[in-house]
Parts: C-alpha cells; structure tokens; sequence
C-alpha cells in the first residue's frame, strides 16, 4: 500500500518482498515492473564470486544483496522493504529507513523468533532504529509493551494505531471496501480522510491506517508529493493477489495465504463478515512445519466439507499427514492428490449457496490460481522454469 501511494506521488519506487507466490522475479520490483530475467541472470553472476567469498552466506541474505545492488542501479527515489523474518538479525535490517512499520503480530517462526509474544515481539522490535519514527498496527498488550519499551530506549517517536490513528469502516462490496481514516494526536494529519481500497476484510483497513499512518511521517519528513490525492489514488489501485482474494464469482470460489492458527482466525472472521451464514468446502494444504491442527480448528466453524491436497513443493506435508492431523482435532477429511482432482471434487459436492475457501500455505493457493486459470482460458500467471 506504501509504494502504491508513493508511486501514485510520482516517485520512482522500489518494493522488496518475500515469498513471491508465482515467479521469483516478483520479489524485486521497481514500481509494479518485476525484475527481468535477464538482469536475475547477470547479476546472479556478477554477485557470485563475491558472495562465494563469506562462509555461511544465507539464500535471503543472498538475494537481498541482489535487490540492493538493482534498486542503487536503477537511481530509485525511495524503496518499500518487507522483512523477511523477524527483523532484529534480518538482512533487511542493515538499512537505515525514514520510517519503521510493525504490522500485527502473531505466534509464527517460533522455532527461530521465539514460542512466545513478548518474545516475537523483541524480535520484531529489532528494526527500531534510533531516533527513527516507527508506526505499529495495533498489537496485543504483551506485544505493545515490548514494542513501547524497545522505541523509548532507542528514542524512536512512536505512533500506535488505535491509539493515534483510527479508522471507521464504511461501504463495502465484493470488490473492495470504503473507510474513514482518523488521526488522533494534536494537529491532526491533511491525510486523515476517506479511501476506498480494492481489497476484502476488516484486516485490511488495519493495514490502510497504518500505512496512511507511516505516509503521514513520510510528508513530514520531506516528501512532499504525498497528498491526499495521492493517498486515494494509490490505496485505490492498490494489488495483494491471494490474500481474500475472490477469484470468482459464480461459483464462489476464495483464495488466501493464512499459513498461521493467527491469520487463519482472522480469515475466518473476515469470511463471517463479508458472506454471513455461507458454509465453505475447504482445500486445505500447508507446509509440514506449521501449526495445522491450529489452522483446521481455526477452519471447523465454517466448514463442513474438508479436502486435504498438497502443493508441489518440498515443505508440503501430504495430504495422509494432514487427515490424520484434521481427525486428531474432529474434523472428516478427503484426500486429493493434487488441485486439480481438489477443485474438481469440491465443485462435484459445492452446494448453491455455499463457496470454495483454498488456504493454508502461499504454495497452495499459487497453485490454485494456475489452476483455475487454465481451466477457464484466463491468461496464467507466469512461473519460474
């Protein structure tokens, strides 16, 4: 949403992103342009020997390196860079930002950030730089404590939505949703205002305030071309395939990436919201080391079909593995080999008024897109290979 608004402001814009869901090149872009293959390949080459040099070298570390060295060479005015994991020891984390945004956290990577949320949190915290503005969403007690100390050591201004930004939420349809943004704090904000986003889900005007919140301390700090007009026009054209996605219409079918017991709930209370009393056939697949039993016991209020699948990809645990998981938690569950014998079983058994939820793992549902559209003679996203 930043570099959308940013772009729509007239800068020359880089985003930085992980996982990608369909081709590798989504992860390096400049303003909505992916990188090109050609460039992936030369400076691949060209980063080679030197990262041959540094014992222990990370694949993200790795491709960081890669997007930096891009962006530098492209003269971008300004780069939206997402974490890859945690932030305190990322290798995102060695640039010096205009501003630090934590989105909401949740009990995700515990195995590497920690099995609690303080703890996360600590780690998430780990981008505050000092003296630099950082911008939460709004976070549980324990997480904020930990976020407000970590910002008040390192003399970090902070803003909290929730607390200093707020938001109303206003019409809403299948194709996107109208909110009120409200800044709080003395003063206020020329950007507190209105803004349709072309995106489904309450969660969604969280992360709109909070990205209208860390613009506002982008104008302050010099970049003047953020106005409100940019804000509507970017948050308007903003793109975030896979996550709520209605990929149609009649049949419903829903894609999302929840991948957590946290992001699945949020899913879930999203689909009560915006399809009340509507039942889902769920094609549930997820990577081995994630918490599935949280996720199917997230799933079991708004399904009573459940087929399990599996994507290709090395992580995937299989679909025995995820029955058996989904039976431990009380929920029936069919198997299919792949999305494709997935999609077709749950369009056999889809009742008039009921949809089609694929979710659990990024892999899953860029396989379902793929799927989808070749069944149906829509241009197919282009993948890596």
């Amino acid at each position: 949403m930043i570099e959308a608004v940013l772009r729509a402001a007239g800068y020359r814009t880089a985003l930085y992103t992980s996982p990608h869901l369909h081709t590798f090149r989504e992860r390096i872009r400049i303003g909505p342009d992916p990188i090109a293959r050609e460039e992936v390949v030369a400076l691949v080459e060209e980063l080679r020997p030197l990262i041959a040099r540094v014992p222990g070298v990370t694949t993200f570390e790795a491709i960081t390196a890669m997007a930096f060295a891009y962006y530098a060479r492209k003269q971008v005015e300004v780069a939206v860079v997402e974490v890859g994991l945690g932030g305190r020891l990322d290798a995102t984390n060695v640039l010096l930002p205009e501003v630090s945004v934590i989105t909401s956290l949740s009990l995700d990577h515990t195995c590497l950030l920690g099995d609690t949320l303080p703890q996360i949190a600590a780690e998430k915290a780990g981008i505050i730089k000092p003296g630099t503005p950082v911008v939460t969403a709004p976070q549980r007690l324990e997480a904020l404590a930990v976020i407000e100390e970590t910002a008040r050591q390192k003399r970090a201004p902070l803003t909290v939505v929730g607390r200093d930004w707020a938001w109303e939420a206003g019409p809403r349809d299948l194709t996107g949703q109208f909110l009120t943004v409200h800044c709080l704090r003395e003063g206020g904000s020329p950007l507190a205002g209105s803004y349709y986003i072309p995106l489904l889900g309450h969660f969604q005007q969280e992360n709109a305030t909070t990205a209208v919140a860390a613009l506002h301390i982008l104008q302050e700090r010099g970049f003047h071309r953020v106005a409100p007009a940019a804000v509507r026009e970017g948050l308007r054209s903003v793109e975030w395939p896979g996550r709520m996605e209605v990929m149609n219409v009649d049949p419903l079918i829903v894609v999302d990436c929840a991948h957590n017991p946290y992001s699945t709930e949020v899913l879930r209370k999203a689909l009560r919201e915006w399809f009340p009393g509507r039942k889902w056939v769920v094609i549930f697949g997820a990577s081995a080391d994630k918490d599935i039993a949280g996720m199917l016991e997230a799933l079991k209020p708004i399904t009573d079909y459940l087929i399990v699948t599996r994507s290709d990809h090395p992580r995937a645990a299989t679909p025995v593995e995820l029955a058996d998981l989904a039976a431990s938690v009380g929920v029936g569950a069919e198997i299919a080999v792949n999305i494709h014998r997935a999609f077709q079983r749950a369009l056999a058994i889809l009742r008039p008024k009921d949809g089609i939820l694929v979710t659990g793992s990024i892999f899953l549902v860029a396989e379902a897109r793929e799927e989808w559209a070749r069944e149906n003679g829509c241009p197919v996203p282009e993948r890596d290979g």
